[in-house]
């Protein structure tokens, strides 16, 4: 099993966990770490936590752990998951 953990900072919790579900993502938990199961593939959102860059401006980083059964599988989930988190700049 292939896997590979990213962190995703500013956007909640919840819109990251309805993504999974887009991608054909089971939620099998409601506590840490939440898991998801797709077709070939699992997720875990391990955790959240604020990072506060100066004492005003604060952001969630969530952390999440992708799991499939090879590379192949594994590069396609997080393309197609990375589509849905990314956010263009103004």
């Amino acid at each position: 099993m292939q896997a590979k953990e990213l962190e995703f900072r500013g956007i909640p919790m919840h819109h990251l966990g309805m993504y999974l579900e887009e991608l054909g993502g089971k939620k099998k938990s409601d506590t840490f770490p939440i898991s998801y199961c797709g077709e070939d593939w699992r997720a875990e959102i391990l955790g959240e936590e604020v990072i506060a860059f100066t004492t005003v401006f604060k952001v969630n980083a969530v952390y999440i752990r992708f799991m499939a059964e090879n590379s192949d599988a594994l590069e396609e989930l997080l393309n197609q998951y990375r589509k849905k988190t990314f956010r263009a700049g103004g």
